[in-house]
Parts: C-alpha cells; structure tokens; sequence
C-alpha cells in the first residue's frame, strides 16, 4: 500500500481473553505462527524460529491485556528481510458478543521495508490470523504452508 498500512480482521469465536492468550504465550504461537514462539510482555516482543533463533524480538509500545497490542516488528527470519528498519504490529481485540471477539491486525511504518510488507501482504498475514482462528475454534491450527 501506498501509505506504508495494512489492516486485516477477523471474527473469532473466542473471548477477548483467550484470544490475548494466544497472541502472548508462545506455547499457543507455535501451533499457528509458522512455528515460532513468541511470548509479549509489557517490556518486550521475543520471537524464536523452531531451531531457537532470534525471528525478530522487539519493544513493545502498548501493553493492554486484553485490548491492545503494539509492537516492533522485525522480519529477522530472512537475511535480506531483516536488514530493512523496523516496522509495526499493532493487534486490536473487541468483544462483539459474549464468546466473539474481533481481532483487527495493523502492520504499519512499511514505508522504508518494502520487501517485509510484499512478504507479510496478503496470504502472509492471513494465513497466521486465519490459522490463529481455526486453533482457537477447534484446537487445530491449519497445516504449516510451506
């Protein structure tokens, strides 16, 4: 996009808790993230790929559980990704009705990291929320893309 913002929601039949839960706890973002653990906390965003690397930690600049989510995001899992600055992830939760939440997903500040946002446009991005859904829908999260 030409302003550097892509925005993404969906509706999950899930609470606003256990969708936080999910986004916060690594042993939930290795079922659906392309297996990478990630734990946010107030202080800080860590990604790990399966083998322990570092897949792009970063500042957290919102912390409010379970509302809202802003935090650096670094694409560390790809050489050339990873040399482009840092961009935005910022996750959005609502309670629509008792037991369904709507997750709005912004990634922003993409101005200077073309290549990142190519990369987490589109299939990428919803491939992660849609296989975040299915895992808090049914406890299966899709099968890993490859």
């Amino acid at each position: 996009m030409s302003d550097g913002t892509q925005v993404y929601q969906v509706f999950i039949k899930a609470t606003p808790e256990e969708v936080w839960e999910a986004i916060t706890r690594p042993d939930h973002s290795v079922q659906y993230f392309h297996g990478a653990a990630t734990t946010n906390t107030a202080e800080r965003h860590e990604t790990h790929g399966p083998d322990g690397s570092d897949w792009g930690s970063g500042a957290v600049m919102e912390f409010d559980p379970p509302r809202r989510l802003v935090h650096e995001w670094r694409s560390a899992y790809d050489t050339e990704l990873g040399a482009e600055p840092a961009s935005r992830v910022s996750w959005e939760l609502d309670e629509v009705s008792p037991g369904l939440t709507r997750l709005a997903l912004v990634h922003d500040r993409l101005d200077s990291s073309p290549r990142t946002a190519e990369s987490v446009s589109g299939p990428g991005w919803m491939y992660v929320l849609s296989s975040l859904k299915s895992y808090l829908e049914t406890g299966e999260a899709l099968p890993r893309a490859e």
